[in-house]
């Protein structure tokens, strides 16, 4: 679960821009830009500097783990997997009041091709429909991200769950701000949406020009697949009563190899399961009583761990 020091991100969240101004001096950051730019800065550099927030270490965050850290940024965290990834990129190397609609054709083609690059848009097209693909991301959004909540700026954190002293595996800070519900099998049964689908299309192949060619062309045959790997993750949860862990990834494989998938290659085996597990979170599956134990689940644990360390460096910080 991803974390953080409720008094030290709280005073974040509050403080005003002179405030920030000498902290981000006093821990040696760049101290210009909006009161907004300079949140998001000391978050990364003062909460999560453990965290790899560059593009590829987006990228690396299941969908669960992107919805908690846009939670400790104070922004909107929901969402599919790839919105939720654009809008923590956006959020961390743009400031909301100058990345606008109006502002864009004022770009040229080559920074309007970067955009689309870090924003997993098609790279494809002269510099008007490129503009439009960026214009599209920013509408669908606008009051998303480069300014923490108004209740946060205003109150900081009510009612904090974290405790001086947090025991292994005990709830920590976020845990609060996350939604509690249970799912039912029915849920299980509704047909993907389309954000869905092409969140979990795009997932299977990113880096596939970095693999051999029949990696590539095995992924892109599972690409191809997609609506199928996602009415295969939905069996499994409702026959396993919404749980996923370890031995529903295996039965995922399993599923797969029956249908004659090409999984022979143990790289595109994790890639379906990390794909897979990502569509179950989404349909709101049980990631941890029965266990969610390898993958993405021990870069989780690895996480905590880090996370745990900083807020008891922090907390010995202000004191």
């Amino acid at each position: 679960m991803i974390g953080a020091d409720y008094d030290l991100l709280n005073s974040i969240y509050t403080e005003r821009l002179q405030d920030l101004r000498r902290r981000a001096e006093k821990v040696g950051i760049a101290k210009s830009g909006s009161v907004e730019v300079l949140r998001a800065r000391l978050i990364c550099e003062e909460v999560l500097k453990e965290l790899d927030l560059s593009w590829e270490g987006i990228q690396s965050f299941s969908h669960k783990e992107m919805g908690q850290i846009l939670k400790v940024f104070g922004i909107k965290s929901s969402g599919s997997h790839k919105e939720r990834r654009q809008r923590l990129w956006l959020h961390l190397n743009y400031d909301s009041r100058r990345m606008t609609i109006e502002n864009l054709a004022e770009m040229g083609r080559e920074e309007l091709h970067h955009l689309c690059l870090n924003l997993e848009l098609d790279l494809t097209g002269n510099r008007t429909v490129l503009m439009g693909r960026v214009a599209g991301v920013l509408t669908s959004q606008i009051n998303g991200w480069g300014r923490i909540k108004r209740s946060l700026r205003r109150n900081g954190i009510q009612n904090p769950t974290f405790e001086e002293n947090v025991p292994d595996g005990g709830p920590i800070i976020g845990d609060s701000l996350l939604p509690s519900f249970e799912v039912s099998d029915e849920s299980f049964q509704q047909p993907p949406s389309k954000a869905t689908l092409e969140d979990a299309s795009d997932s299977i192949v990113i880096g596939l020009d970095k693999q051999s060619d029949n990696v590539q062309g095995d992924l892109l045959t599972i690409q191809a697949r997609v609506e199928e790997l996602d009415r295969m993750v939905g069996t499994i949860l409702r026959g396993h009563g919404g749980h996923w862990g370890d031995s529903e990834k295996d039965l995922l494989l399993r599923l797969a190899a029956r249908r004659g998938w090409p999984i022979k290659e143990k790289f595109v085996q994790h890639r379906i399961t990390i794909v897979g597990t990502n569509i179950a979170e989404m349909k709101g599956a049980n990631m941890t009583e029965r266990g969610y134990g390898e993958g993405i689940s021990e870069k989780s644990e690895s996480v905590i761990s880090r996370i745990r360390s900083k807020i008891t460096s922090g907390r010995k910080k202000l004191d």
